[in-house]
């Protein structure tokens, strides 16, 4: 066991042993890749939730559909709310267009959109269950490095007559840092996971309110 005085971060982590630094290393890849899937999802759920607050106050304005649905071919890809309500009535239309019964009709356009709902939910729910992952496996990474730092600490002083606490504590002390970097990547990780689920949850609520609503609309139509 290497014995020194400078308990650093810096110094700790360069004298531990490869096992330990690899676990470090992994533990920080880990933590690198939640932060980013931390931000994109954020970023994403904000843009949709504004784009559905927007797409549902126009469209309960009362406006003509054919003329909602217009806009939305036109200005592309959209909130995802507007993805539904154009499948949808694109769907519809096509339906009346054929001359087809009003149930047949009914049903092709709600099929369409739980097909576009399915679509928009899946992809809200990217990299969630990669959060979890990180947030769950994080610490037992980090105790098992831990666990191997120790060990090796007490292994170093199997030659030592008598053991004080300045040769200890360095071996004690590098070996918890991979406990510390775990519980840093797993704790933003979880925290993010719980409230992105449940941001998405309250998404996929709004969703299927809109879709048994505009599905009445389009009956009292037919």
């Amino acid at each position: 066991m290497n014995v020194h005085t400078d308990l650093s971060f810096l110094t700790l982590v360069s004298q531990a042993s490869v096992v330990v630094q690899a676990v470090l290393a992994l533990l920080v890849g880990l933590s690198i890749w939640s932060w980013s899937q931390i931000f994109l999802k954020l970023f994403q759920l904000k843009r949709t939730t504004r784009e559905t607050d927007r797409f549902e106050e126009e469209f309960w304005k009362g406006g003509d559909l054919n003329a909602l649905y217009q806009r939305a071919r036109e200005a592309g890809a959209g909130a995802s709310l507007e993805q539904i309500f154009s499948l949808g009535f694109r769907e519809y239309s096509k339906h009346r267009k054929q001359g087809s019964t009003s149930a047949v009709t009914l049903d092709s356009a709600r099929r369409a959109m739980r097909a576009a709902y399915q679509r928009e939910i899946d992809s809200l729910e990217a990299h969630l269950a990669g959060l979890a992952t990180v947030g769950s496996v994080s610490p037992y990474i980090g105790l098992f490095g831990t666990v191997w730092g120790i060990m090796n600490a007490f292994r170093g002083l199997a030659n030592v007559s008598q053991a004080t606490l300045a040769q200890v504590a360095p071996g004690i002390a590098e070996a918890l840092i991979a406990t510390a970097i775990g519980l840093f990547a797993a704790i933003p990780a979880v925290v993010a996971y719980n409230r992105y689920t449940h941001d998405v949850d309250r998404l996929a609520v709004r969703y299927e309110s809109f879709i048994e609503e505009f599905s009445n609309i389009l009956q009292r139509q037919t």
